[in-house]
């Protein structure tokens, strides 16, 4: 009787996550070969104030709508903390901003991240877009 050794695969999968995001939600899908799923993060900014060429808002006001985008940009940074690979996208500046939140903290200094800009889409074409950025990486 003949044994063969066996090696384990000791290739590591590197997580990859897609996030399509404005300033009052954000859609968390992790790039796997099962059927998505989809974590939602929603900041407090009603969407009539998402708008930052409203020049008539006070200055008691911004300071809060500021506040609330940094909660919001710390829960997002705290749920993709895991992630090794992730490809920020979506129609607003929420994606730049962000990227630079985690620009400043160094837990993120060895995770990739890329931004593309994108107009509204759908769960389907979230997905679609999400499998065919990393479909090669």
């Amino acid at each position: 009787m003949k044994f063969q050794l066996l090696k384990k695969n000791t290739m590591k999968t590197v997580k990859k996550l897609g996030i399509w995001m404005d300033h009052s939600i954000a859609y968390l899908m992790e790039f796997t070969t099962n059927p998505f799923e989809i974590q939602t993060i929603e900041s407090k900014i009603p969407a009539a104030t998402n708008d930052s060429k409203n020049r008539n808002v006070s200055k008691k006001a911004k300071i809060k709508e500021k506040k609330t985008l940094f909660n919001y940009y710390n829960t997002l940074s705290n749920a993709i903390k895991n992630y090794k690979q992730i490809i920020l996208f979506g129609p607003t500046d929420a994606k730049m901003e962000f990227f630079d939140v985690l620009s400043e903290d160094v837990r993120f200094h060895k995770m990739r991240v890329e931004i593309k800009e994108t107009d509204k889409m759908n769960a389907r074409q979230q997905h679609e877009f999400i499998r065919e950025h990393f479909a090669n990486k």
